[in-house]
């Protein structure tokens, strides 16, 4: 098992907490050594909500196992009695999977009916945090899932929404607010928010929205195999993709209307799902066609992220904003696929699949896009970079779970995106201007140093360092590499910050090429001719 200080997948613990801490009524027993209950820490940190994570471990210690005890029965015994949850679910750790526990048969020890027991037995070696959450929740959904009758007026279940989600409520918020546009209710959103009953009663919506591709997709399916529900599955990542979803939406429970002998729905007015209702519902398609913003057009982009969130994303720069992707690609080997087809005839080459954090960073060096869309991971790359770049998808930071309103879902999220793409170029533009053009003389020279470079004389004495004989003198230098006069550091300080450590590097191959030690004015030229420059 690979171990780094930076992963983009978290455990397979890490996936079920996300599901069972989003639920009402569930709670998770991990039988697990001490120590290993790092998801309260990450939950309370990152989700905006009171309510604390409901985990509990089962600690597995050192004594047990020479006596061949076990605490797991007594835990989840303690476990029902104190928050009386309708449902326990039971996950091992690396180290009961060694041990090959079965903890099927220690959890009938607890007293415990079996129908409150769910031991979601996954192996902790081989699937990690979207593979578990997405099995968990289909597990579940089977478990619970019951026919019953559909309800009269149009509605759908809002599938794939957990704890720790990316934008989540916002994205919630937004979905809601056009669908009762729309004139559709949402039946059941799961699993965020859903009790037991909540997931027994799915099967009475007349349609099942899907927008993840990592957790719920498998759920729509198995309703769709087994209840005969159609689901919506694309992401409404931008003012093209929302409107396709409308149209799909419409046309999905007008196909179960026309069954039912019930009206159609029918598409408003689209300032109907603007937030005033009265103007535009996104300021995208007109804000593109600025003169602001066209100066976007065919800047150079690059995306890395989950599946979901590639996609959208990558489709939203070009379709809408005319911006050139470079490249893209995603840590979820499995979704690699999915994501190739969504994706072809964007990608100039190959589709990145890869979840070492240190390939994309090297990437990102080389090419020295405008931008970059990416992970938390990214996000720190980019900054040592000194390129810019916006977080779009999981792993994430504190700053992607706000209080506010920022969905990147339906026209809202759009201009959401929008922003974060204009700020993020535009802000690095501006470095750049003023790194090229000073700061419109904003400097202020110190009275002392003023008056010395009038006098042409010190302000103040510098103390000499003394060289060792034979010893020579330092030059300037930047890279640890080679040496650089001050003159072509000046020069150097000239090109626009997100080229500079590429122009760099390359100059210095340059040298090295026509076996010139010292970076000087002159090579510097010489280089910038021989590169095309």
């Amino acid at each position: 098992m690979r171990l780094a200080f930076w992963l983009y997948e978290g455990t397979a613990l890490h996936g079920i907490s996300r599901v069972t801490n989003s639920m009402k009524g569930v709670h998770t027993v991990f039988h697990a050594p001490q120590g290993d209950d790092y998801i309260t820490a990450t939950y309370t940190m990152l989700e905006r909500t009171p309510d604390f994570p409901k985990l509990s471990i089962s600690v597995v210690r050192g004594q047990d196992l020479a006596r061949g005890t076990s605490r797991l029965p007594g835990t989840i015994e303690q476990v029902q009695e104190h928050y009386k949850p309708e449902l326990i679910v039971v996950a091992p750790s690396c180290s009961t999977a060694l041990l090959q526990e079965d903890l099927t048969q220690m959890a009938r020890h607890s007293g415990v009916p079996a129908d409150k027991i769910m031991v979601y037995a996954v192996n902790p070696f081989r699937v990690s945090e979207n593979e578990a959450a997405e099995g968990l929740f289909t597990e579940l959904v089977k478990r619970y899932a019951a026919e019953c009758p559909k309800t009269e007026k149009p509605s759908v279940n809002l599938l794939g929404f957990t704890s720790l989600g990316f934008h989540l409520r916002a994205n919630l918020t937004s979905l809601r607010r056009m669908l009762t546009t729309l004139g559709v209710e949402v039946n059941v959103t799961a699993p965020w928010g859903a009790g037991i009953e909540d997931l027994k009663k799915l099967p009475a919506a007349w349609l099942n929205i899907a927008p993840y591709r990592e957790i719920g997709s498998l759920a729509a399916g198995y309703l769709k195999d087994t209840f005969g529900m159609p689901a919506v599955t694309e992401a409404p990542i931008g003012v093209l993709a929302t409107t396709r979803w409308l149209n799909t939406i419409i046309e999905e429970i007008n196909k179960i209307a026309a069954e039912r002998g019930v009206p159609p729905i029918a598409m408003p007015e689209m300032r109907k799902f603007s937030l005033d209702g009265q103007s535009a519902p996104s300021g995208v398609p007109w804000f593109a066609r600025t003169a602001d913003m066209e100066s976007f057009s065919n800047k150079r982009a690059f995306v890395f992220g989950d599946a979901t969130q590639v996609v959208g994303i990558v489709k939203f720069l070009k379709d809408e904003l005319g911006m050139k992707i470079i490249g893209a690609g995603t840590y979820l080997a499995r979704q690699a696929d999915w994501v190739r087809s969504q994706l072809e005839g964007y990608l100039p080459g190959e589709l990145m699949v890869t979840d070492k954090f240190q390939e994309v960073a090297q990437f990102i060096e080389e090419e020295m896009p405008e931008l970059v869309c990416g992970t938390q991971m990214e996000r720190h790359s980019c900054r040592k970079l000194d390129a810019p770049c916006m977080v779009i998808s999981p792993p994430t930071h504190i700053e992607n779970h706000l209080l506010g309103y920022y969905p990147f879902f339906g026209f809202d999220g759009s201009d959401v995106i929008a922003d974060r793409v204009y700020t993020s170029a535009k802000l690095g533009l501006e470095k750049h201007l003023i790194d090229f053009f000073g700061d419109a003389g904003l400097e202020y020279e110190e009275p002392q140093a003023a008056e010395a470079a009038s006098t042409g004389t010190d302000s103040a004495p510098v103390a000499e360092v003394p060289v060792p004989a034979g010893a020579a003198a330092p030059a300037p230098s930047s890279s640890g590499e080679m040496s650089w006069s001050d003159e072509a550091e000046k020069m150097l300080n000239k090109v626009p910050f997100f080229v500079r450590k590429k122009v760099r590097k390359n100059t210095e191959n340059f040298a090295r090429e026509i076996g010139e030690p010292t970076i000087s004015a002159e090579v510097f030229r010489k280089a910038k001719e021989h590169l095309g420059g």
